[in-house]
């Protein structure tokens, strides 16, 4: 799957209301969908610094361990960080869809997201 279609997948989640693949090594989007109301690039960013911070954290406290998501949870949004894991088992990528919360559930949403990583070609 390409990286349009997997984005597309990621807003078909039930409550998916904006999608981006990110490059965590820039903070640039590779792609993004939907999220007419925000800055998904902006958010990209933003977001590209939560999960370089997080694993700044778990070096230091020499965690042996690797990130699946990360979840933010809003008033009325979930944000939903999934890194990608490649071949060599680094992320470099990750996906992040903001979902309305009051449309939303999670344990689908990890899933979906779960599957799309899975036939996901970069």
């Amino acid at each position: 799957m390409n990286i349009e279609t997997a984005l597309k997948e990621a807003l078909s989640i039930p409550g998916a209301v904006g999608a981006a693949l990110v490059d965590i090594e820039s903070g640039m989007s590779l792609g993004t969908l939907g999220g007419d109301w925000l800055d998904l690039d902006v958010a990209a960013a933003g977001n590209t610094e939560v999960v370089r911070s997080k694993l700044r954290v778990m070096s230091a406290l020499g965690l042996n361990d690797g990130i699946e998501d990360i979840l933010i949870t809003l008033h009325r949004q979930y944000h939903l960080i999934r890194l990608l894991q490649s071949a060599k088992g680094a992320s470099t990528l990750f996906l992040y869809v903001i979902l309305e919360r009051e449309r939303a559930n999670l344990a689908l949403a990890r899933h979906h997201l779960k599957r799309v990583e899975a036939d996901l070609m970069v």
